[in-house]
């Protein structure tokens, strides 16, 4: 919490700083020096996600979204870099004027831009070639929704259109995709299958034995119906992880499918072997106190507390990239979204 409210202390005074500073600049009453100070700190901010800046900048001094950095115009610079909240802030402070000035060097439209593969620094903020694949198609299909349509097939220099030259710059990492698709499948579907094998065995070798008539001694006792229930769950959710996998294994990895498919297979995957291993868990333990309790009635509490470990180490290498997975298939474009909702108000503040 201290960290915390350290971190908040210090956005809110460089908040102040910025402001005091852009208000010395604009008070300088020199449109040279506003142009060559603050045309050069909101370039840089552009291509490093400061939205702060860029808004207190344009605030003061709307002719400044005309800046050029890097031979491109702001919007067009943010657009390349892959910074969504300057984007969003830039779309809706100039009611997209700003795609008037789309014909920069090499004659690439706003769409071409989205098309090129993001640099190794932004693409490194994402865990996994699938990912990586999955951010860049997200973000040209977000471009390509508030382009003007004759943009999707414009050709720029080389003759390529936007989506030409979007498959072009990412073959080789839809082949990295595919690769760490395909081995997350295969070393996953191999535990899944195991337990598949495990649980299936254990409802036919009831512990304690069964009577005559083939009924369990223990079909009455509570524990036995945990043993029954529990295994019975981890089946049922291996095999849906298996055949998960195996769908992942037999795909044909085009380029849209790491939008959402391929995503949502291995999801579904992952929360299918994580909720067999625990009922797998659960299924020993019941076991063992079924046979235990008699002779060891203290065996419960240490054993439960054992088999959690297994769980919790699963959990804690898996839960960041299944987070990882969800918040990337299903959060992002709710975030854009909600970004753009956010930004709107800028408009009434800003007529450019």
């Amino acid at each position: 919490m201290k960290r915390i409210h350290e971190t908040k202390l210090i956005h809110s005074q460089t908040t102040l700083l910025t402001k005091a500073l852009v208000a010395t600049v604009l008070s300088v009453e020199d449109h040279g020096v506003v142009w060559d100070v603050l045309g050069t700190a909101i370039s840089t901010a552009a291509k490093y996600g400061i939205h702060e800046l860029i808004e207190e900048c344009l605030l003061g001094y709307p002719g400044l979204i005309w800046q050029p950095g890097e031979g491109l115009y702001l919007f067009l610079a943010a657009i390349k870099h892959r910074q969504v909240k300057v984007y969003n802030l830039f779309y809706q402070m100039t009611r997209h004027v700003v795609f008037a000035g789309t014909n920069t060097f090499g004659e690439d439209n706003a769409l071409h831009l989205a098309g090129r593969k993001a640099s190794p620094h932004s693409l490194s903020t994402v865990t996994g070639a699938a990912l990586q694949m999955q951010r860049e198609l997200q973000w040209f299909k977000e471009v390509e929704k508030y382009v003007e349509p004759s943009y999707k097939e414009a050709l720029n220099a080389q003759m390529k259109t936007p989506r030409m030259v979007f498959t072009d710059e990412h073959m080789d990492l839809v082949d990295k995709g595919e690769k760490w698709m395909k081995d997350t499948a295969s070393s996953s579907m191999v535990v899944a299958a195991l337990i598949v094998t495990v649980a299936f065995a254990a409802i036919f070798t009831a512990p304690g034995g069964n009577k005559d008539d083939g009924t369990p001694y223990f079909l009455r006792d509570s524990t036995f119906m945990l043993f029954a229930i529990s295994d019975a769950l981890a089946l049922f959710a291996s095999v849906t992880s298996v055949l998960t996998f195996l769908s992942m294994l037999t795909s044909r990895f085009a380029e849209e499918d790491f939008l959402y498919a391929l995503p949502k297979r291995i999801t579904i995957g992952l929360v299918s072997l994580f909720i067999s291993i625990a009922a797998i868990m659960v299924t020993f333990c019941a076991a063992m106190v079924l046979v235990l309790r008699k002779e060891l009635a203290w065996i419960a509490v240490p054993v439960g507390l054992v088999a959690c470990v297994p769980v919790t180490f699963f959990v804690m290498l898996q839960f960041p990239l299944l987070v990882e997975l969800v918040m990337s298939t299903y959060q992002l474009i709710n975030f854009i979204s909600l970004s753009l909702f956010i930004t709107k108000q800028f408009q009434y503040v800003l007529k450019i």
